[in-house]
């Protein structure tokens, strides 16, 4: 229980401590006698909160906010979370006092030729943030420059301003609090209340000129307005034509920043898809450029084949769900094309290329710099399992689908993409998702398919970042070393780990942790999946002076963590 200046006796109240609705644990008093009562009233009166402010304390991941997406959470009585709408949106839900809230607004078009910065403005809010949202951040600018940038961005739904820095986020929104503890300032950018929202900007208003025109002349002569009539449907039908052309590739799903190409608009981008970066068994992946208002792009555009589904409106929905996710760890979905049967999913550019890539050829990354990137993949992954509103199983962790930027951040690429493809499609056995060396055992068994599929793919990959060699080697000398897991847990029981990193000459390499690090990736590869640990406690025991447990043996476990 918290700390209290209110003392009560257990012989005059009545008491009871009830964790509630809202994640806030109130202690209750009532009175057993007027006598004991002390001026309190005779009913349930709370004494204690924990936590004190609950629109502060939710604050650690994107799912465990007091109130729903795009709205803010303060204080009411009781410590009771009150969760409001910003100016510009409105609840989803009026029943549910914990609602999401949506824009009432049209989202700002991306068409480079009506960019409509002229038609939004901002709302001030100060000392106010919405933590999980941002996407870009920049120091030593003032606050008239932070403004400008996010009207120039159709990305950037809202600007926060603090000390200098601007940072830029997207929708949706989360972890939404207004306080006075909260330095700084958020701009939510909103449509002008008499801006239309015609994407076609200016071109709405030069397109009434002839029928302003047409008015005039309405009463001079039935042929004139014959005639006329026949001009304006004309020039309406070859306008229509026209803009639906011009538009149909900077649509945006509905309340997403998310861009949507035409297929020959990314042919041009592509060079006709002629530079090719990757190829899987599902898709092909190839470098485009982008160009919009003399800058350009740089992107990774990604064929997908044997679609599960050719329906536009299911396709839609999954590349909704894989949009609204927004991590400095994953790889970013810029927009896609559903044009015909084509279907194709542009994503940023990672300059650096995959993991596998630059883990097992020639420039290795140094010892500091693989325990950065286990960090980040691990994190990505926690993200995915835990703190994404609808939660997403990736079912293929793996070397090849970890992609790298100019400054070696790693990133997760292909999340969501299991719900795209055909049930048959595999890289092994007929209905089994993901790559040989990284499956986990109960694909194989006819189990349930959890989050600890994923946990197992990323020990696999936690044991090949610590020796910089493949799982599976089957050119070493010693028949044992060849299945680098198994090599692992009998080097670890015998007590010769460094024989997993004989070849690695580095100075740098600090034997203690390397030591904990072979311990984590052996629990994540127990093959009961009830045994390995969640990606969270996975990260605690990475991040934290937590003491790993003695792992098991991967194929006999019968302790937990």
């Amino acid at each position: 229980m918290s700390s209290s200046s209110t003392s009560t006796s257990t012989s005059q109240f009545y008491q009871r401590a009830i964790l509630e609705y809202d994640g806030v644990l109130r202690h209750y008093v009532y009175p057993k006698s007027a006598n004991s009562a002390h001026g309190r009233a005779m009913g349930w009166s709370t004494i204690h909160f924990i936590p004190q402010n609950i629109c502060l304390s939710m604050g650690i991941s994107l799912n465990s906010s007091a109130c729903g997406f795009n709205s803010f959470c303060t204080l009411g009585t009781d410590q009771i979370p009150k969760c409001e709408c910003p100016t510009g949106y409105s609840v989803i839900d009026p029943n549910d006092s914990m609602s999401d809230c949506k824009p009432t607004f049209a989202p700002q078009s991306c068409d480079e030729e009506a960019p409509e910065t002229d038609l939004f403005s901002f709302k001030e809010m100060p000392n106010t943030d919405w933590p999980f949202s941002d996407y870009a951040s920049f120091p030593k600018v003032t606050e008239e420059w932070c403004r400008q940038n996010c009207l120039d961005d159709c990305f950037c739904a809202l600007a926060r301003f603090f000390d200098g820095t601007c940072t830029k986020k997207r929708y949706p929104f989360s972890n939404g609090k207004v306080d006075v503890s909260v330095e700084g300032k958020s701009l939510i950018k909103i449509r002008n209340s008499n801006a239309t929202a015609d994407s076609s900007g200016s071109k709405k208003s030069r397109r009434s000129i002839p029928i302003i025109a047409g008015s005039v002349f309405l009463g001079s002569s039935m042929f004139l307005n014959l005639l006329l009539l026949l001009s304006i449907c004309l020039y309406a039908f070859c306008f229509s034509q026209q803009k639906s052309k011009m538009i149909r590739p900077h649509q945006v799903l509905p309340g997403l920043n998310i861009r949507r190409f035409g297929f020959k608009e990314l042919q041009e981008a592509t060079n006709g898809f002629k530079e090719e970066l990757g190829r899987g068994a599902y898709s092909t992946v190839h470098k485009g450029i982008i160009k919009t208002d003399n800058t350009e792009t740089v992107v990774a555009v990604k064929k997908l084949h044997k679609m599960a589904t050719e329906g536009e409106e299911e396709f839609k929905a999954e590349v909704s769900s894989i949009s609204r996710t927004n991590h400095k760890n994953l790889v970013q979905l810029l927009g896609y094309c559903d044009e015909e049967q084509n279907r194709l999913l542009v994503y940023e550019f990672m300059s650096n290329g995959s993991l596998a890539n630059f883990l097992f050829e020639n420039s290795r990354p140094n010892w500091y710099k693989r325990l950065q990137i286990a960090f980040a993949i691990a994190r990505g992954i926690r993200y995915l399992h835990e703190e994404c509103k609808n939660q997403i199983i990736h079912c293929d962790i793996k070397p090849r689908n970890v992609l790298l930027d100019e400054s070696l951040a790693a990133k997760i690429s292909d999340f969501g993409l299991a719900k795209l493809l055909k049930p048959d499609q595999s890289r092994t056995t007929t209905g089994i998702r993901g790559t040989k060396g990284y499956v986990a055992p109960e694909w194989f068994r006819n189990m349930p398919i959890t989050v600890k599929v994923d946990v197992y793919s990323f020990g696999i990959l936690l044991l090949e970042l610590l020796c910089c060699r493949r799982n599976y080697e089957p050119q070493v000398e010693a028949e044992r070393e060849m299945i680098l897991a198994d090599f692992a847990y009998d080097c670890y029981k015998e007590g010769t780990l460094h024989l997993l990193v004989a070849n690695d000459d580095e100075e740098a390499l600090n034997d203690k942790l390397f030591d904990k690090f072979v311990m984590i990736a052996i629990w994540c590869i127990q093959e009961d999946p009830e045994l390995r640990p969640n990606m969270k406690r996975v990260l605690q025991l990475m991040e934290g002076p937590v003491e790993v447990p003695v792992p098991p043996d991967p194929a006999s476990s019968t302790t937990s963590i």
